[in-house]
């Protein structure tokens, strides 16, 4: 896939990458240079920026494995090109889709979004895709789609922790519609300036910033439109731990640990949770008369 793949003479070293957007900042340019929504956020709250050997290093990605180191160990054996993705559903355009073709004529866009999960660490990333909206509204899908599904890849002779049981394959995520078209919703194909590693989810994968790291689904192959709440991977497993929403929600805790405070990755002392992930601002909004405690 033809993703802005940055030629190597043109990819800033972490420190410089960072140390430039600071001085940006500082001379009152910042996010409005780069067009990066999300990055005053980051500023604003003093975020420290977790290194990139920490970002590709230690995730979650069970189809490589259940330890936080497992996926950079074992995902070289996923192949992500060539790579397909196939539209279905309440869609116009349904299709099975190259990935040049999926995303041709469209501009990615680099954002910094917090990205937390449940194990109470969060990482400060720098992710670059296209606006899952703007994708949606090519696809013309019909006035019964209500919700939007991603399936990810079932191969287990790519990804070798399919082999084990430990969650029903392949994984599934879904979004309601409005949450799907909302700005800050990415397809993400890059990290720092750089194509997604295998263990990120190559070669395409969903990021969400306001909701608890499983949302993500990763190396995605189906995007399907429907008119029913599908039921997603983790929500399937253990549905009184994990609900449809994922929203971060400092006041609701996982039934085996509190959310109300995180680690950022790399980092020794905890901090506050955010409601939203800090993005409260952006996305509350969408939640307007819904009690956050049942739909979690």
């Amino acid at each position: 896939m033809r993703i802005p793949r940055i030629p190597s003479s043109e990819i800033a070293p972490e420190a410089l990458y960072w140390s430039r957007r600071e001085w940006l900042a500082s001379v009152g340019l910042g996010a409005a240079a780069f067009a990066i929504p999300g990055c005053l956020e980051a500023q604003k709250d003093d975020l420290k920026p977790t290194p990139y050997d920490l970002v590709t290093g230690y995730n979650n990605f069970y189809e490589f494995g259940t330890g936080k180191e497992d996926p950079k160990e074992n995902a070289h054996t996923l192949r992500p090109s060539p790579w397909k993705i196939a539209v279905e559903g309440e869609v116009k355009r349904p299709a099975v889709y190259d990935l040049d073709d999926f995303f041709k004529g469209m501009t990615p866009q680099e954002r910094i979004y917090r990205h937390r999960c449940v194990e109470a660490w969060s990482m400060v990333a720098p992710w670059l895709g296209y606006p899952l909206g703007d994708i949606i509204k090519r696809l013309e899908p019909t006035s019964k789609a209500k919700y939007v599904t991603f399936i990810t890849l079932l191969d287990p002779v790519q990804m070798p922790g399919q082999r084990r049981g430990v969650l029903p394959w392949p994984y599934i995520e879904g979004l309601r519609m409005d949450e799907a078209m909302h700005p800050l919703t990415l397809l993400t194909v890059g990290v720092y300036g750089k194509p997604l590693p295998n263990q990120n989810g190559a070669p395409v994968r969903l990021t969400v910033p306001w909701k608890y790291g499983f949302k993500g689904g990763k190396s995605i192959v189906k995007i399907r439109f429907v008119e029913q709440q599908p039921r997603n991977t983790w929500n399937i497993a253990a549905p009184n731990e994990y609900g449809f929403y994922a929203n971060v929600n400092p006041t609701v805790d996982h039934p085996r640990w509190s959310q109300a405070k995180e680690r950022p990755l790399g980092q020794f002392f905890m901090k506050p949770t955010l409601m939203f992930n800090g993005y409260a601002d952006q996305v509350a909004s969408l939640y307007t008369g819904m009690d956050l405690r049942v739909n979690f």
